[in-house]
């Protein structure tokens, strides 16, 4: 590396222009002796040879010391760099070949101009060639001899004291940023450390494993700053293919060398199971680029040779809820960092970023909602083509369920809240290593509250709900619905949704008998499930009105079981007291008689919503008796139940007559 002062940058062009000076000369005495006149003074020394301080060297030499140039080449290449830095020197080139079609340097001109050529200069792999310091333009018919040498412009650069990273390595790479060693957690400190001990001055490669993408890009720039490099990230899919990979990579180990940079290869969706070549791509480049190499890959990649692979999760709870009361300083109210490192599993700098940016809200909300708020869209799972979002509007006053049921809600509650105060001040997570989740299973008929209930589980808590679309989960190709089930859980593992799996047992029922391969892997996608759902740290809620067919396994994993049942009488009345909104009219309704038919909740609420609609046309414009009791028809005749068309003329007569029957 060379440095960027004025001092050193006006020395560097001072010995280069007396350099270029006693090239000139050379040139000149060249022209002369063909010219048969006295030839100029020449200095003895040799091109590159000039005095020149020690510490730290012109660029030329710094240059040829990094790698591996002898004299000879370091004079090819100054006599390169002299045909970009003066225009002048065509004329000179040509006159001093003696040849008016050759105004540029060859290797016969560089033989003839300097002392103890050597053949092996301009070989494939002698470092000018190598390391693509100088360009051979060779058009058909022509002795390399005679063919046109030209600088690299980046080696150009260089040498005049301008050392930027190469701009077709620029197009791939993107530098990551300082990362000091006090602005990583403890967790993420003891790592850096081993691998600076791991790598020291000779680099390696090394496998950063797991979900959390932040942490490892700043573990790999602490490490880097520690041993004097630039870290820079190189997105799996830059890598080229074929030829234009092995260039690429000759070019970052050229420019790693002069610039003194580590490459983290951001592999972290590369699927390692063989299925396309971006794998085998990232391999291939991590070992040709050389130096210090970072993998950061989920699970690792087959065949990586990899110096040492380390785990990186996010910080560790304690760290989070160290970090957030950093962050808000006196603002944080008792128990905020708490409770924010609670809920969400955040890495350090979304938590910089949230703390940085947050204030009290518009009308009066307070600074606790806004950071809530804040931390629900940071950790809001991209999940558009596998899940629905549902905005939830029910909440308690809306759920019509037994006491049993409705305190079983309750608990699922107050353990999503004071899951912090369990796990990380009462130390339960020490001494559990799965089941950190909070799993529970909706079971019941259709139409008796399980979405609505994890709506209201979801406004309870304040967090996002999604329901997961298993039509777009579950896939025929084999190892594609473990795929997409990992999306889904890896998305929401922040913290901020609330995963709900409608109709469940079409994705978790129970492991059949092998008798071919496909069953073999059903049951693996069952068994992958499984594990996936202990290791989940967020609630997930499945809802099933078929809980026998459900995998015993499966049951036995889970943290609480709801049964909704099929609403009684005293229950569908209450059902039918709450189903139409606040400012529908209503006029002469008997609640008692319409809990008479035997519905569930959800044909309940269909039933209000026709009759509202069929109020909308009548006049007065009124939801009454007689127009309920046709949406109760009409609902009868969509389920397929017999009608019993006197008995229903007989109650909307009455109904009507504003009696009673």
């Amino acid at each position: 590396m060379i440095p960027a002062d004025e001092a050193w940058l006006d020395r560097n062009n001072a010995w280069l222009g007396a350099e270029l000076a006693q090239l000139r000369r050379r040139l000149e005495a060249m022209i002369a002796a063909r010219a048969g006149t006295e030839p100029p003074l020449v200095a003895p020394d040799g091109i590159g040879e000039a005095a020149h301080p020690a510490d730290p060297p012109p660029a030329l030499i710094a240059l040829g010391l990094a790698l591996g140039l002898s004299r000879f080449e370091r004079a090819i290449l100054l006599l390169c760099v002299a045909a970009e830095l003066d225009t002048g020197m065509s004329a000179a080139f040509a006159e001093a070949q003696g040849d008016r079609q050759l105004p540029f340097p060859t290797f016969a001109l560089a033989m003839a101009l300097f002392e103890d050529p050597a053949w092996e200069a301009l070989s494939p792999e002698g470092p000018l060639r190598y390391w693509q310091l100088i360009q051979i333009h060779q058009p058909a018919g022509t002795p390399l001899t005679r063919a046109a040498l030209r600088a690299d412009e980046r080696i150009v650069n260089y040498v005049k004291g301008l050392n930027h990273l190469d701009d077709r390595l620029a197009a791939l790479l993107a530098p990551i940023g300082d990362a000091a060693p006090e602005s990583l957690p403890p967790s993420h400190l003891e790592v850096a450390a081993k691998l600076v001990r791991k790598a020291g001055q000779a680099g390696g490669r090394f496998a950063l494993l797991g979900g959390e993408r932040e942490s490892k890009r700043r573990i790999a720039a602490a490490v880097a700053g520690a041993l004097g490099l630039v870290a820079f990230r190189l997105p799996a899919e830059s890598i080229p293919a074929g030829a234009e990979l092995d260039v690429a990579a000759r070019l970052l180990a050229r420019d790693r060398r002069l610039i003194g940079l580590a490459l983290l290869i951001d592999a972290h969706e590369v699927d390692g199971s063989g299925t396309d070549n971006s794998a085998s791509r990232v391999r291939a480049f991590a070992e040709a680029a050389g130096g210090l190499v970072f993998v950061d890959s989920r699970d690792g990649l087959p065949g990586l040779e990899a110096d040492l692979s380390v785990d990186v999760a996010r910080p560790t709870a304690a760290e989070q809820r160290s970090a957030w009361a950093r962050g808000l300083g006196p603002a944080a109210g008792p128990g905020l960092a708490a409770d924010l490192a609670g809920q969400f599993d955040l890495g350090l700098p979304d938590i910089e970023a949230i703390s940085a940016e947050a204030e009290a809200g518009p009308g009066g909300e307070t600074l606790e909602s806004a950071l809530w708020k804040a931390c629900l869209a940071r950790t809001r799972p991209v999940l558009a083509r596998l899940a629905e979002r549902i905005d939830p509007k029910a909440r308690w006053d809306d759920l019509v369920l037994p006491e049993t049921e409705t305190l079983l809600l309750r608990r699922i509650v107050d353990q999503v809240r004071c899951r912090a105060r369990v796990y990380d001040e009462w130390g339960f997570r020490d001494v559990m290593n799965r089941n950190l989740g909070i799993s529970a299973l909706f079971a019941g008929d259709s139409g008796t509250g399980k979405t609505m209930a994890a709506e209201v589980l979801a406004n309870a808590l304040e967090l996002d709900l999604y329901r997961i679309d298993l039509s777009a989960v579950v896939s025929k190709y084999i190892g594609e619905t473990e795929k997409n089930l990992r999306r889904v859980f890896d998305s929401a593992e922040a913290g901020g949704a609330i995963l709900f799996f409608d109709e469940a047992d079409a994705l978790f029922g129970k492991r059949g008998e092998v008798k071919d391969s496909h069953d073999r892997y059903a049951n693996i996608e069952i068994n992958y499930l499984l594990q996936r759902m202990e290791a989940f740290g967020g609630l997930a809620i499945l809802a099933t009105n078929r809980k026998n067919d459900l995998d015993k396994a499966f049951v036995r994993r889970l943290r609480f079981i709801v049964d909704f049942p099929y609403p009684a009488a005293a229950d569908r009345q209450r059902i039918w007291e709450r189903a139409f909104a606040p400012r529908v009219p209503l006029r002469g309704i008997d609640f008692g008689r319409l809990a008479g038919f035997d519905l569930s909740g959800g044909n309940i609420h269909s039933i209000a919503v026709n009759a509202a609609f069929l109020a909308a046309r009548a006049e007065p414009p009124e939801v009454t008796m007689p127009l309920l009791l046709e949406a109760v028809r009409m609902e009868f005749r969509k389920l397929g139940r017999p009608v019993n068309e006197a008995a229903f003329r007989t109650l909307q007569a009455v109904a009507a007559a504003g009696g009673a029957a």
